[in-house]
């Protein structure tokens, strides 16, 4: 049985849940938490941890070439 997990209320638009979001170090190892995001989409508040420093509300790419 897995339990379900409840995301944390946005604390900038009070609409969307904050979801965590994962990607990968340098060496390709996982990184699981790196960032959280608001699900209203007219929101975009994130969060961000980059080597140790954390960023508040950094432009959102789509990852789009």
């Amino acid at each position: 049985m897995v339990a379900a997990m409840e995301m944390p209320i946005c604390q900038q638009c009070n609409t969307g849940s904050l979801v965590p979001l994962s990607d990968y170090g340098a060496q390709g190892s996982s990184v699981h938490y790196k960032a959280w995001t608001c699900t209203n989409p007219s929101c975009g508040y994130n969060i961000k941890i980059r080597n140790g420093d954390i960023f508040v509300n950094e432009p959102i790419r789509t990852g789009r070439h």
